[in-house]
């Protein structure tokens, strides 16, 4: 169990944001610095699904980048659990990078798959059929667990003096969470970060459990040119807001999503006096991709 001591609420104020607008940031990637951000969130009820049922270990999937390969590789370290990942993308057996690296040191078994085998599904069941008695959990811990463990982030620190909720989006699991756990006043908005993913309103939809607020959108014009995918601007920008904030984004997630958040303000999004909580999901390790020198921290 990670505790949660190290996470924050922290105000910030740019030379962008609107006289008019509040905002602040929950800092999930200040938990830990490998199982970052909402990854442990994802990962906490998938582990102890697996230890009640005392599975032989813990089976899941992702890209040669994946934040949650790595976070789930030292989860289940910690957690005294076996676990494998079927990575997509052969080309990686020769010359691992440092995600799969530090998940293979953390005791990760890797298995490569090819890009089309993955997509059709073929490698998910010939993996589960290779690893019987295996908990299983989906690319980016998207299952009711991982929505279930991302319902107590907004518990974390008080979160109920904000009239909106943002949230970068992926599989959209995290979205759910917070829609799930959100006050009935409160709008939760996702900023998908993957193009065309009109799909994650099904997604997302297929994890919400009754209760949650009913006030949620995506909105889907923000990725910056698809997923993993970076622009001078969104260099700029990520190194400018550390600058005036001293926050560190990615360049996968928050940072697309606080600068979605810019863009959304200056359109006139967030009625007057709209009090803006963006979540920052981690993913920092996301940035190694980077040449050294490139962002500013």
């Amino acid at each position: 169990m990670l505790s949660y001591n190290h996470i924050t609420l922290d105000p910030f104020q740019t030379s962008w944001l609107p006289a008019h607008l509040s905002a602040a940031m929950l800092r999930l990637d200040k938990i830990h610095p490998e199982i970052s951000g909402n990854k442990w969130f994802k990962l906490k009820y998938n582990i102890a699904a697996a230890k009640a049922n005392n599975s032989k270990g813990i089976l899941t999937y992702g890209g040669a980048y994946s934040n949650h390969i790595a976070a789930t590789a030292l989860a289940c370290k910690e957690a005294g659990l076996h676990c494998t990942g079927v990575i997509r993308g052969e080309e990686h057996h020769k010359h691992l990078n440092h995600t799969l690296q530090t998940a293979e040191n953390n005791g990760m078994e890797l298995v490569f798959v090819s890009r089309e085998d993955y997509r059709s599904g073929k490698a998910a069941n010939t993996s589960e059929m290779m690893f019987p008695h295996y908990h299983i959990v989906p690319e980016g811990g998207h299952n009711a667990a991982g929505a279930k463990g991302c319902g107590e982030i907004l518990s974390v620190l008080p979160a109920t003096g904000f009239t909106h909720i943002l949230c970068a989006a992926g599989t959209g699991t995290t979205l759910a969470g917070l829609i799930n756990s959100a006050q009935p006043y409160q709008q939760v908005t996702g900023i998908p970060v993957l193009k065309g993913a009109q799909y994650l309103e099904k997604e997302v939809a297929g994890l919400l459990q009754p209760g949650g607020t009913s006030h949620w959108q995506l909105l889907y014009g923000h990725h910056g040119g698809g997923y993993a995918k970076k622009t001078p601007a969104l260099i700029d920008f990520i190194n400018n807001f550390y600058k005036e904030t001293g926050i560190p984004t990615d360049i996968i997630y928050t940072g697309k999503l606080v600068m979605a958040f810019r863009e959304l303000a200056q359109q006139g999004y967030f009625p007057e006096n709209s009090r803006v909580l963006l979540i920052h999901t981690g993913g920092l390790q996301g940035n190694l991709s980077l040449p050294p020198g490139v962002l500013s921290f």
